[in-house]
């Protein structure tokens, strides 16, 4: 079940890339909704397009591939299920952003969420796995946290 998973992201990620690269001109935005539009933009740095044209190509992936041998350890040391989702959706996105890193020299972002003039960065679904096997971590950790904190309390 969890290949199945793994598998279904990894494509979800990549079709949706493909679809924007051949569907949107380069830096194009298309507004869908108010507050929400898609284009196409080439990030060339980590997250959020930093240190772009300052690290090389070979660091990023290299320190990518390092986070993910690290987080696959981590995983299969966790006996905590929820923990286990969390850093097998990290493990995902950032396979994928590294897969696109390896086949184009950057990674396509296309979602762009903004308020009037006040942008996030742009993101992909690899992105978004990736937040949200973090939050689910962070959740997490604070429900292991809760019953010492309780005893401190007392």
């Amino acid at each position: 079940m969890r290949l199945l998973i793994v598998i279904l992201l990894v494509f979800s990620d990549f079709f949706s890339k493909k679809i924007i690269f051949h569907s949107i001109e380069l830096n194009k935005l298309i507004p869908i909704v108010p507050f929400f539009d898609l284009t196409h933009i080439h990030n060339y740095g980590i997250a959020f397009g930093l240190f772009a044209g300052i690290l090389p190509l070979w660091f990023i992936i290299l320190s990518g591939l390092v986070m993910v041998i690290f987080l696959f350890f981590w995983m299969l040391k966790t006996t905590n299920k929820l923990d286990m989702w969390g850093i097998l959706l990290i493990i995902i996105g950032a396979v994928s952003n590294i897969g696109d890193r390896l086949i184009n020299n950057y990674v396509l972002d296309f979602i762009l969420l903004h308020y009037n003039q006040y942008y996030w960065p742009a993101f992909n679904f690899a992105d978004i796995y990736i937040s949200i096997g973090i939050i689910i971590i962070i959740i997490q950790s604070f429900n292991i946290f809760k019953p010492r904190l309780k005893d401190i309390n007392e």
